[in-house]
C-alpha cells in the first residue's frame, strides 16, 4: 500500500538493515536516510512520497560519494567508504550502533551543504534541524562531533 512507511518496505521487502526502528514516530532519528539531499525519517514517511526521488541509505553512501567525485561508470561500486564512514571508523564513534546510522546520514547532509562546520553548526544539524533531534542513549555526542570534523577533513582532501 501506497501508505506503507518507507523504513517497512526498507527492512522487511529490500532487506536494507541499516535504518533501524528506534521510536516509530520520528523522534529519534535512527531510521534516517537521504531523500535526494534532505534527511527524512524512514519510519514516518509513506512510499508514495518518493516517486521520482532518491533514497540513500548508509549503504548507498560510497556510490553517491563515487558519483559526486564523478568517477567513471566502471569505477561506481570500487568506492569501499564514503567520508563520513571513514571518519566513524576511524575516531571510534559508535558505542551500541542504534543512532549511528541515522547520524551519519545526517552529517552526510551538513556536510553536503556546509563543507566546513564548526562545532555550533554540527550541533544545530544534530538537534535543531528536521523533525526532532537525534538522539543517541549512549551519549556518544564528542565522538561524533570528532567524526564529522574528521568527515570534512577527509572530504576537502586535507586528511
Amino acid at each position: 500500500a501506497l501508505d506503507t512507511p518507507l523504513l517497512y518496505v526498507l527492512r522487511n521487502e529490500l532487506n536494507v538493515m541499516t535504518p533501524k526502528f528506534g521510536c516509530g514516530l520520528a523522534q529519534c532519528g535512527a531510521c534516517s536516510v537521504l531523500l535526494g539531499d534532505e534527511e527524512i525519517r524512514a519510519c514516518v514517511t509513506p512510499i508514495s512520497a518518493l516517486e521520482g526521488k532518491e533514497v540513500t541509505t548508509v549503504d548507498g553512501l560510497p556510490d553517491r560519494w563515487a558519483r559526486q567525485k564523478k568517477l567513471p561508470a566502471a569505477k561506481l561500486g570500487e568506492q569501499r567508504l564514503h567520508p563520513v564512514q571513514e571518519a566513524w571508523i576511524e575516531e571510534q564513534v559508535p558505542q551500541c550502533g542504534i543512532c549511528q546510522y541515522g547520524m551519519m546520514i545526517k552529517v552526510t547532509e551538513l556536510l553536503e551543504s556546509n563543507p566546513k562546520p564548526t562545532d555550533a553548526d554540527i550541533k544545530a544539524a544534530l538537534t535543531t534541524s528536521g523533525p526532532s533531534p537525534h538522539l543517541c542513549r549512549c551519549a556518544s555526542y564528542a565522538a561524533i562531533l570528532d567524526g564529522a570534523h574528521r568527515a570534512a577533513k577527509i572530504m576537502s582532501g586535507q586528511a
